[in-house]
């Protein structure tokens, strides 16, 4: 077992306070984002025997299990994370694993640098996700039903959106949803300002179900994607609900303290709330533009008080454990690799305890047994 340094990550739309509360920390004044738990290249966590990566590398097999490498090769093939939200994230798609392979090789063949702010695809893997609310954490997932976005849109009463209200009103669905977003996106950019200004400002003054489009307008003014936020489902989560996103689902998080999980990928297509590239043709050819209810996954307990969050994903498992005092010790021995994380109480791993926002890295097949009272988080794999 080994425990884990992890390094938070300092993006702009992080919460200055929801991390440090959660490891029990006074505040920098700085956003703190996301604090990331793994073997990823761009923030591995480090341990007594070097940085993760480094552990993995070294003997794949011992570290992961030789089914986990035969499925998925000598890598962790997740990356799990404290996710810390102050302000909107940019609205993405995720490519599928075809989609990943194709448009990597297409780079790599053009020879477009990792840095160069045009490159969409860092590697050719999917990036499935799963995030689990600690506090009550508010986002968009997935294109509502086209006429509630056109009524969305109506009832700002600002002119200029008259053509999408109309657009959206008709038919097939999949074709007026894909016709808004792309016209959205093309507009001329002094006049997009000016119809996002102006709906910012209705949007303030209806409030309720419209104040969440003025607080991203807040962020960030005259970006399409306010607008475009408009066209997805808005989702709350209270703690210990999750929300899974496949790929070609467009989705943004807004706010809140939670844990995530994904493939091990780096890819992402931005729609907006952002003033990174957005490269509308291959965005376009990678969103699913399918009317969708945005699933709330609730966990499902099994007799040992292990509370599985059921996905179609296999390069990652997100599990739970809610002990109380007293409570037997459970056994986690398993053939796979596991990241354990602690968000409250003092459980114990192995007899070391783990403060919230502590975790550690066991390896495959490597006894442990987990006892004590709080929340645990598992990170594994299906292998």
């Amino acid at each position: 077992m080994d425990r884990l340094l992890n390094t938070v990550r300092p993006y702009a739309w992080g919460s200055t306070t929801a991390i440090p509360e959660l490891l029990g920390v006074a505040p920098t004044g700085e956003p703190q984002a996301e604090m990331w738990m793994g073997a990823h290249p761009g923030a591995p966590s480090r341990t007594d025997r070097g940085t993760l990566d480094e552990v993995v590398a070294a003997d794949p097999v011992r570290e992961l299990g030789p089914a986990t490498v035969e499925k998925f090769g000598p890598r962790l093939p997740f990356l799990f994370k404290v996710l810390a939200a102050g302000a909107p994230l940019s609205l993405q798609v995720h490519p599928d694993l075809a989609q990943a392979r194709a448009g990597f090789a297409a780079e790599e063949a053009a020879g477009i640098p990792f840095d160069d702010p045009r490159r969409n695809y860092k590697d050719p893997q999917h990036k499935p996700e799963l995030i689990c609310a600690l506090t009550p954490f508010h986002g968009l997932c997935g294109f509502r039903d086209p006429v509630e976005a056109a009524d969305t849109m109506a009832a700002l009463g600002v002119d200029s959106l008259k053509p999408y209200v109309d657009l959206l009103h008709a038919h097939p669905e999949e074709a007026a949803l894909r016709e808004v977003l792309t016209a959205l996106l093309t507009a001329d950019r002094a006049e997009m300002a000016r119809t996002v200004a102006e709906a910012a400002h209705a949007a303030g003054r209806l409030g309720g179900a419209h104040a969440p489009y003025a607080q991203i307008a807040h962020h960030f003014p005259n970006d399409p994607g306010v607008l475009a936020a408009m066209l997805l489902n808005p989702v709350t989560l209270q703690p210990g609900e999750a929300m899974f996103l496949g790929a070609g689902v467009p989705h943004a998080y807004l706010d809140g303290l939670g844990v995530e999980i994904m493939a091990n990928s780096d890819n992402v297509l931005r729609c907006g709330l952002t003033p990174k590239h957005v490269d509308v043709p291959e965005l376009l050819r990678i969103v699913r533009f399918e009317p969708m209810e945005p699933g709330i996954l609730r966990p499902e307990a099994s007799p040992s008080g292990e509370e599985v969050y059921d996905t179609p994903i296999d390069e990652f498992r997100l599990s739970r454990f809610v002990r109380a005092e007293g409570a037997a010790p459970t056994d986690l021995t398993a053939a796979t690799p596991q990241i354990l994380l602690a968000t409250a109480g003092r459980p114990a791993v192995g007899g070391s305890a783990l403060a919230p926002g502590e975790s550690v890295f066991v390896p495959a097949g490597e006894k442990t047994e987990l006892s004590g009272a709080g929340t645990v988080f598992r990170a594994t794999v299906v292998a």
